[in-house]
C-alpha cells in the first residue's frame, strides 16, 4: 500500500512558527501532527512574584497582534480577586478599545493572511499587484483599528494606558468625535468587505464542532459573559478548571485543551458567531444573511466571512459606544489587594482567553494559569485536516499542500506574532503489503 506524507516545513501567514505533517496510507489519514516549535515563553511562571498591577502590561507582551485581550482578561481577572467591578463609562471604554482590536486583527487576517488562499496568491505582497484596491482597502480598515487602540491605549502595540480599575486617562467625548468620522468610514469598508469574501470561492466542508464561547444577556461578547457551548455547556467563568483540561503532547510546545466531558472543541469567530448570532447588531445580520450565512456556521473555511460580519459589527458598536459616551468622572476605580483567587475569560479575535491568577493580601502574584485561544483549537485543527485530505486527496501534491495550509489559517493560529514564506517538502514512498 503506498504512504504519502504531506509536509510543510514552516506554515506561512501565521502569528509564529509551527509546521504540519500529515502521514496517509492509501487515502486514509493515520498522522496528522500541527507542529508548534516555537520556543515556549514561560509567561505564568514569568508572573509569579510579581505585582498584581503589572499583570495587564506583562502579559500583553504576550502578542503584538491582540495585546487588549490579554490586558483584559488579566484586569478582569484581578479585580475578580480583589471584588472590584468596573462599569459606566470605564466599562464602554473597555468595550471600545475592544472593538478596536477586533478591527485590526480581523482585517488583518482577512486580507493579508488568509484572503490570497482563495484567490491563488503566495502572499498579500503577490495579490496587491492585481488588485490594488482591495489590499489598500484592507491596510486602511486595519488602520482604523489601530486609531482606535492609539486614542484609548496610548499606542498600538502593546498599549500602556490599560490598568486595573479602567484607565490612566479617558479621553474626552471632543477627543472621540474624530475617531467617529473615520469608523462610519471603516463601516461602509467592512460592508464591501462582506461582499467581496462572500464572493471568493469558498471549499464545501462542514464539521460537527462542539463550539464554545462567551454568552451576554445583552451584547455580542467582549469582555463578559457565562462561557457556553452548544451543547450543553452553561458555567460561570470560575467553574472552567472544573470543564477544561490542558495536557502535553511531544509534537507541539503549546499544551492541547480538552473538554473533560467531550474532547476536543472549537472557540473563535465561528463559535461566537454561532452561539450569539442574535446578539449581533442588525446590520451585521443583514450583512451575515445577504453573504449566504445563516445563524450557524460550521464550515471553518466561511470563517473569512464571519470575521468580516465581525469587523463590520466592531464598527457599528464603536459609534454607538461613542455616540452615548460621557466622559467618567474619574478615570479609574480604586482596586485593593487582598487574598483571593480571580477568575476572567475574554473573547480575542481568535476565541476564548482564560486567565487565572492567586494573589497574597499584599498583591503578590503567587500563581497564575493562561489558557490562549489557539491551544484550545490545536485538536480541532488536527481533526480538520484529517478529513480535509481524504476529501482532497485526488489533487496534486503542491494542491493538497496548499489546502491543508488553507484549513490551518482557517483559524488565524496565533503562535506568536511573525509572518514569514514558507518552503514545501512532500515525500512519497512505497511499501510492501
Amino acid at each position: 500500500m503506498s504512504t504519502r506524507t504531506i509536509t510543510v516545513d514552516t506554515l506561512a501567514r501565521v502569528e509564529g512558527e509551527g509546521a504540519l505533517t500529515v502521514t496517509l496510507e492509501g487515502d486514509t489519514v493515520i498522522d496528522v501532527k500541527l507542529k508548534l516549535f516555537e520556543p515556549p515563553r514561560f509567561f505564568e511562571a514569568l508572573l509569579r512574584g510579581r505585582r498584581f498591577e503589572e499583570a495587564p502590561d506583562i502579559t500583553s507582551r504576550i502578542c503584538g497582534i491582540c495585546p487588549i485581550a490579554y490586558q483584559m482578561s488579566a484586569a478582569h481577572a484581578m479585580e475578580n480577586a480583589c471584588g472590584v467591578r468596573v462599569d459606566g463609562a470605564l466599562r464602554v471604554l473597555r468595550r471600545l478599545i475592544y472593538c478596536g482590536e477586533w478591527i485590526e486583527s480581523h482585517a488583518l487576517h482577512v486580507y493579508m493572511l488568509h484572503a490570497p488562499d482563495f484567490l491563488g496568491y503566495e502572499s498579500a505582497i503577490h495579490m496587491a499587484k492585481d488588485h490594488p484596491a482591495i489590499v489598500e482597502r484592507g491596510l486602511q480598515l486595519k488602520k482604523v483599528g489601530n486609531d482606535v487602540i492609539v486614542l484609548l491605549g496610548g499606542r498600538s502595540v502593546h498599549p500602556v494606558n490599560v490598568r486595573l480599575g479602567g484607565f490612566y486617562k479617558a479621553p474626552t467625548k471632543l477627543e472621540l468625535a474624530p475617531l467617529a468620522e473615520k469608523l462610519r468610514w471603516a463601516r461602509d469598508a467592512a460592508i464591501e468587505t462582506v461582499r467581496w469574501v462572500a464572493s471568493l470561492p469558498i471549499p464545501e466542508f462542514e464539521q460537527d464542532y462542539e463550539f464554545v464561547g462567551l454568552r451576554h444577556p445583552d451584547e455580542y461578547p467582549f469582555n463578559e459573559g457565562r462561557l457556553v457551548s452548544d451543547r450543553g455547556l452553561d458555567i460561570a467563568i470560575s467553574e472552567y478548571d472544573a470543564h477544561f483540561a490542558e495536557e502535553q503532547v511531544a509534537h507541539s510546545n503549546a499544551l492541547h485543551s480538552t473538554l473533560r466531558e467531550r474532547g476536543a472543541y472549537a472557540v473563535g469567530p465561528l463559535a461566537r458567531y454561532s452561539l450569539n448570532f442574535d446578539r449581533l447588531s442588525p446590520l451585521a445580520q443583514e450583512a451575515a444573511r445577504a453573504a449566504g450565512l445563516g445563524p450557524v456556521c460550521r464550515n471553518p473555511f466561511q470563517s473569512i466571512v464571519v470575521r468580516s460580519v465581525e469587523i463590520l459589527y466592531a464598527c457599528d458598536e464603536a459609534l454607538r459606544l461613542i455616540d452615548g459616551y460621557e466622559m467618567p468622572a474619574r478615570h479609574a476605580v480604586e482596586v485593593r489587594p487582598r487574598a483571593a483567587v480571580g477568575y476572567a475569560c475574554t473573547e480575542a479575535p481568535r476565541g476564548i482567553l482564560y486567565h487565572r491568577y492567586q494573589i497574597d493580601e499584599h498583591g503578590t502574584i503567587l500563581d497564575a494559569k493562561i489558557v490562549p485561544p489557539t491551544s484550545q483549537n490545536q485538536k480541532t485543527i488536527e481533526r480538520d485536516l484529517a478529513h480535509v485530505v481524504p476529501k482532497y486527496v485526488s489533487l496534486p501534491n503542491e494542491q493538497l499542500t496548499w489546502r491543508c495550509e488553507q484549513a490551518i489559517r482557517n483559524y488565524d493560529p496565533c503562535i506568536s506574532c511573525a509572518t514569514h514564506f514558507l518552503t514545501l517538502t512532500i515525500e512519497q514512498a512505497s511499501v510492501r503489503t
